[in-house]
């Protein structure tokens, strides 16, 4: 069976740096910092203060009363970036087969917020147990996708993935997976998250998961750097649709790039440390680059997991080098949770998008907030420190690792 060709039509974003693929895109190339101090609660008892968050944001400016009531935060920036990517792909909805159309949406965590404020309730108010009608359809990590599926009447596969931070990444991969087996000719994919409240930043916290370098919370986020200390939470949401290649063509869709294959792996070591030698982090990438049909030599970059943990980095630098080799020297690496933080199960789709753009413009977007070189981390590899770099960029892999050792990796290539 000769499997389909997938391309990506439509990018939809809402993110600390910009409610728009335009204004992350721009910010990204510049080298922006959306990290700042935190708004949503007071931050007084906790040791990290800061974060990035989706700046500019109403709920009123995109859903009425009612429906905003309904809808958590993570599902609100899902629908807001799914509907940026329908409209940027053109598609015209009485044209296409719905039975056809398919939506696996993503999120580590769900609806935290108001799992948060249930519970917090529950608890001020007494024994006598008051939860909202909306409290379980609010809060699970399904409903995001439901909610897509319903407004757009796509009636194909409808199902949320969750492997933590690296969710919308698995989204991705199933996506085109369905396509390439003919199940389906049209996906909108992605994932949302909104884990910025006293639950989330608390938990990590606990967990000496995140930097707590609030003196200098503009650029905490500091990937490959030796003073790094954690990741910095970020928030919004990245949708894509992936489309089986003959059928964008017939519509004449916008075609940004095409995906051409994915990988997944274990590390089965630890549930939140990577494996030290970065096994997983190679073995994904060899398997997306094996799905692909692509030499090391192909790739020109790697969008890195790269969240500025103190292990984390480390084990990704070694895993590159194990794959690539030599080539290793000659690709451009970022890692744009330097300027978006990290977005947990959004992570992976935003970055794809990043990886996307880099590709059509051949613009490399840089890893900020470097000074200090790490002594393990080997300083000859180009992780485009500081600034932007242009190149020409034929492909493109983007990883994403997520607590429980799971490992995704996808590969975008140029559009011919």
């Amino acid at each position: 069976m000769e499997l389909k060709r997938v391309v990506i039509t439509g990018l939809g974003t809402i993110t600390p740096l910009g409610n728009t693929t335009q204004e992350l895109w721009e910010n990204l190339k510049n080298g922006v910092s959306g990290s700042d101090l935190i708004t949503r609660f007071d931050t007084e008892k906790f040791k990290t203060k800061f974060a990035c968050e989706v700046k500019n944001y109403d709920a009123k400016e995109h859903f009425d009363r009612k429906e905003a009531r309904k809808l958590d935060i993570y599902a609100q920036f899902a629908l807001i970036a799914a509907e940026q990517a329908v409209n940027d792909s053109k598609l015209d909805l009485s044209a296409i087969n719905l039975d056809k159309a398919g939506v696996i949406w993503s999120s580590g965590i769900g609806g935290l917020q108001t799992f948060f404020e249930e519970i917090a309730g529950f608890v001020k108010g007494g024994n006598t147990p008051r939860f909202s009608p909306f409290f379980i359809p609010k809060m699970i990590s399904d409903i995001a996708s439901g909610h897509i599926s319903i407004k757009y009447g796509f009636r194909g596969p409808n199902f949320s993935t969750v492997s933590a931070c690296a969710s919308s990444t698995n989204a991705l991969i199933d996506a085109l997976t369905y396509i390439r087996l003919g199940k389906a000719e049209i996906f909108i994919a992605g994932g949302s998250e909104a884990a910025i409240n006293e639950a989330g930043v608390g938990g990590f916290n606990a967990m000496q998961a995140l930097s707590t370098n609030n003196e200098n919370y503009k650029t905490a986020s500091r990937p490959f750097d030796v003073t790094r200390d954690g990741f910095v939470m970020g928030e919004g949401g990245g949708a894509l649709i992936l489309e089986e290649y003959e059928h964008a063509v017939r519509r004449g869709a916008p075609i940004y790039a095409e995906i051409a294959g994915g990988g997944m792996s274990a590390d089965a070591h630890h549930l939140t440390a990577p494996h030290p030698e970065g096994r997983g982090a190679a073995m994904v990438m060899k398997n997306a680059l094996e799905d692909a049909g692509l030499n090391p030599e192909d790739i020109d970059y790697i969008n890195v997991h790269g969240t500025a943990t103190p292990l984390g980095d480390i084990a990704e630098v070694k895993g590159i080098k194990t794959v690539f080799g030599e080539h290793a020297y000659k690709l451009n690496i970022s890692a744009t949770k330097s300027m978006t933080g990290h977005l947990l199960g959004a992570a992976g789709a935003v970055e794809a998008i990043a990886a996307i753009l880099a590709v059509k413009h051949n613009i490399i977007p840089p890893t900020i907030n470097f000074e200090h070189d790490d002594p393990e981390i080997d300083n000859k590899m180009n992780f485009t420190f500081n600034k932007s770099q242009t190149r020409t960029v034929n492909a493109a892999l983007s990883n994403t690792f997520g607590f429980g050792g799971h490992n995704s990796s996808v590969i975008f290539k140029s559009f011919q």
